[in-house]
């Protein structure tokens, strides 16, 4: 589940990006939670 709301979150940050649309640093801070549950699940060993 962790694995599915990261993906999302990195596909909304990168659609952010190609469609120049941001909302301030949401978009950011959507990227990096997505990737520290990327970075959880990596060092608790289950892999990406």
């Amino acid at each position: 589940m962790l694995q599915t709301i990261a993906i999302i979150l990195i596909i909304l940050w990168a659609l952010g990006l190609v469609t120049s649309y941001t909302m301030g640093g949401f978009i950011h801070i959507l990227l990096v939670i997505a990737i520290v549950v990327i970075l959880i699940r990596v060092i608790q060993g289950r892999g990406v």
